[in-house]
């Protein structure tokens, strides 16, 4: 749910998850897909306008429950407890497949970013606290402009770059190679890091699909 998943409620009392990726992307819909596909009654398909493969879980009153900790009239949100819902290295995996970005000059730097533009500076804040404490990741919170509005987002630079890799690689799919850096040989240790406040603390959750399915016209 950090990421590019979406939680649709059907307006009576049930709930379903919808994935949709770039035509790029097909071979982490089908993985994602191969891990949901109990609860799936159509396989990914393709859009023909937009290219993108996509699918959707049946529709589950438990999934109900995590749309209320995620959405706030319709909009996502991040629920306090969010280190409850974030406790292994696969979790952090997803996100970053989802929204994260290398940023890479070689022989000089590399880093990573989390876009987290759907979330505000203090919800940030807390997943800057999540990464530490459940994964001793130092991560900076910064603020990016984008058609003159800020959105905060983290970097993770030089004091845990290294850590982040080791935590997301093996679960990175081929499809993703591109956010991963290359071996780097004779790194150049300076390089610049933001400004931040400092990392911050949480606990432990599970949500299990039963049989609730709702039914839906």
């Amino acid at each position: 749910m950090l990421g590019d998943g979406y939680l649709e409620h059907n307006g009576y009392r049930g709930t379903r998850l919808q994935v949709k990726q770039s035509a790029e992307k097909r071979e982490y819909v089908i993985w994602l897909y191969n891990h949901f596909s109990e609860f799936v009654h159509t396989p990914p398909q393709q859009r023909k306008d937009t290219q993108q493969w996509y699918f959707g879980t049946r529709f589950y009153e438990s999934l109900e429950d995590i749309r209320k900790e995620f959405y706030t009239d319709r909009k996502k949100r991040l629920p306090a407890n969010i280190s409850e819902w974030c406790l292994s290295p696969l979790c952090i995996a997803v996100w970053f497949m989802d929204d994260g970005r290398l940023d890479f000059r070689a022989k000089s730097h590399y880093a990573y970013h989390l876009h987290t533009d759907s979330f505000t500076e203090s919800e940030v804040k807390q997943l800057q606290k999540m990464l530490f404490e459940n994964f001793s990741i130092v991560a900076k919170v910064y603020l990016s402009l984008c058609r003159g509005k800020r959105y905060p987002k983290l970097y993770i630079g030089k004091e845990s770059r290294d850590e982040f890799t080791r935590l997301v690689a093996p679960y990175l799919l081929p499809c993703f190679e591109y956010k991963q850096p290359p071996l780097i040989q004779d790194r150049n240790p300076s390089e610049t890091t933001r400004r931040a406040p400092a990392p911050l603390l949480l606990s432990k959750a599970k949500v299990v699909l039963g049989d609730d399915i709702v039914r839906s016209s």
